[in-house]
């Protein structure tokens, strides 16, 4: 098995979130098995929906399938991030499973979360972009004022035809 080189700590691999529903099997050491499904991934780990968190640190085989083939490596488990959803982290993985997961990458197949939180994070400041804000606060303050003048207009024509 190749072991994968630690990622440094200011560097993020880039994430996918798969498009269609990925059935995982998890292999433990007493050789006990567990299904899961595979939601994120990644070159150095990823996230798996599990029917319950296994034990943070435990070291297992984890098995998937890509459109480019299958892909077996050794993982450990980290802490859940929900009562369904525990991420791990890749331990060794073969240097030809790691082809068939760039191969995956590749294949427009998975879609890369860190691309789709920018465009999000764009979008939402599109909509709440405003180039000329001065314009907003001149437009209350001339609406403000004619809605004032009105008022007054009216009263004092009030005051003046009921006055006399």
């Amino acid at each position: 098995m190749t072991l994968l080189p630690q990622p440094h700590a200011d560097w993020r691999s880039p994430r996918f979130r798969l498009a269609d529903t990925t059935p995982a099997v998890l292999q433990f050491q007493d050789g006990r098995h567990a299904p899961g499904e595979l939601q994120v991934i990644s070159r150095t780990g990823g996230l798996l929906f599990l029917s319950r968190p296994v034990d943070q640190g435990s070291v297992v085989k984890l098995m998937f399938r890509t459109d480019r083939g299958p892909v077996l490596g050794t993982a450990e488990m980290l802490i859940p991030v929900a009562r369904t959803q525990q991420p791990f982290r890749f331990l060794a993985l073969p240097e030809s499973d790691q082809c068939i997961l760039q191969a995956a990458f590749q294949s427009g197949l998975y879609r890369n979360t860190d691309e789709e939180e920018w465009m999000e994070e764009f979008r939402a400041a599109m909509v709440n972009w405003n180039p000329y804000p001065w314009r907003r606060r001149v437009r209350a303050i001339v609406a403000a004022v004619t809605l004032a003048a009105l008022c007054f207009g009216s009263a004092m024509y009030f005051f003046s035809v009921h006055l006399k």
